[in-house]
């Protein structure tokens, strides 16, 4: 029995849920994925799995196999890496995460510039606005923007961005302009849903926090439909100062209330803590950091 092929097979089995399900994903005969699972079962001397006719569960010995084996993989996969010089040489896949808009407008530029110098690495670039998590989605380096709560994670730190109110100027000449954060409460507003409350907004008044209730005339998940809809002046709206760059600078939207912001936001890349790191990673840390840096300093 190949020991090493056994655990990959049993980690199929626990990331897709179920045998037959490891089995496409493994391009393998599912008798040959239960089989390999029996051995490896026999092998050690306990029940690894509990099967039933829709998923297998992992018993309390899997799940304490299942933790090892990870490790021992990762590290022949990482003694893979060095015989076939990745460390030597950068090469090899990265993927990496970044917010929609900071992604598209920010880090796609630096990624592509990236990808002109090092012909030998390819780069999967995955925007989203949610958290997500490097390990389950095999992530290698991740952009965040906010206080970071994971122990797991190495930051390298870029910078801060700060969150902040916008209107058409025409709108303002309209409803007027609201001076402290509680006249929100007679404005129309466009709420961004997922990442700020779409009924209530948090300032800093005289070092203190407060929470305003605002009215949405529409909420929408996207940043730049928000942005778009408060330049066409139909509310205020309230997003990260780089979402509304353009708008700003073209003289759709000012902004309002800067005195109220909340604490900037701080900017990171972030990576897995596990072991040596690989030099296709090295290489594009020190690539990047100092010009998502630069960048951050003009938003």
């Amino acid at each position: 029995m190949d020991r090493l092929d056994a655990m990959a097979v049993l980690l199929s089995v626990v990331e897709n849920g179920s045998l037959s399900a490891a089995s496409r994903a493994l391009h393998s005969p599912l008798p040959t994925v239960s089989r390999k699972i029996s051995e490896l079962e026999t092998q050690l001397g306990v029940q690894l799995l509990v099967r039933t006719s829709r998923k297998a569960l992992l018993t309390e010995a899997g799940e304490a196999y299942v933790i090892a084996a990870r490790e021992i993989l990762a590290m022949v996969e990482e003694a893979e890496r060095r015989a076939a010089g990745e460390y030597m040489s950068p090469q090899g896949d990265l993927t990496i995460a970044a917010p929609i808009v900071f992604g598209r407008l920010h880090v796609l530029p630096v990624v592509t510039e990236f990808l002109k110098v090092f012909p030998n690495i390819d780069i999967r670039l995955a925007m989203s606005d949610r958290s997500v998590s490097l390990a389950d989605e095999h992530i290698d380096v991740a952009l965040r923007i906010s206080a970071l709560s994971e122990n797991n994670l190495i930051a390298t730190r870029l910078g801060a961005i700060r969150t902040c109110v916008y209107a058409n100027p025409d709108y303002l000449r309209r409803h007027g302009q609201p001076l402290h954060p509680r006249e929100l409460e007679h404005h129309s507003s466009i709420a961004f849903e997922g990442v700020l409350s779409n009924r209530f907004w948090t300032f800093k008044d005289t070092g203190l926090d407060i929470t305003v209730p605002v009215r949405p005339r529409l909420s929408v998940n996207t940043a730049e439909a928000a942005v778009d809809a408060a330049a066409d002046g139909l509310g205020i709206t309230r997003v990260m100062s780089y979402q509304a760059k353009r708008a700003v600078e073209a003289g759709l939207l000012v902004p309002l209330l800067e005195d109220f912001e909340l604490d900037a936001s701080p900017v990171h890349l972030v990576y897995l803590s596990q072991g040596l790191m690989t030099l296709k990673l090295r290489t594009f840390l020190d690539f990047a950091a100092p010009r998502l840096r630069a960048v951050l300093q003009h938003i």
